[in-house]
């Protein structure tokens, strides 16, 4: 599956939209995590934890957003985008959205 931030497929031809698709995922913040956090935080430097946690919702919600698409018959999504919204205090939402389509192989 090719997801590309672009409007098109550069060096490849659309040869059919098919429409919206995207993926999701809700991640909760883990009690310890938090605590080490904290004392991260008074110390300074980055929170491995949290970093690890982002990449493994980002590549979730790419990977659900991979799936919507091959479901639909595309072999490519463009216009990528990636938001996140924060649900409650300890939990955020990560949407990945874009527009399938076919592009010749």
């Amino acid at each position: 599956m090719i997801l590309v931030t672009t409007e098109t497929v550069p060096g490849k031809k659309t040869i059919k939209t098919i429409g919206l698709v995207r993926g999701n995922t809700i991640r909760a913040r883990h009690l310890g995590h938090d605590f080490m956090a904290f004392l991260r935080n008074v110390v300074g430097g980055e929170i491995v934890d949290y970093t690890k946690m982002m990449a493994e919702a980002r590549e979730q919600a790419l990977d659900r957003l991979a799936e919507d698409a091959a479901a639909l018959g595309a072999n490519a999504v463009v216009g990528l985008r990636i938001t996140t919204t924060m649900m409650m205090q300890s939990a955020a939402e990560f949407l990945a959205y874009g527009t399938a389509v076919v592009v010749e192989e």
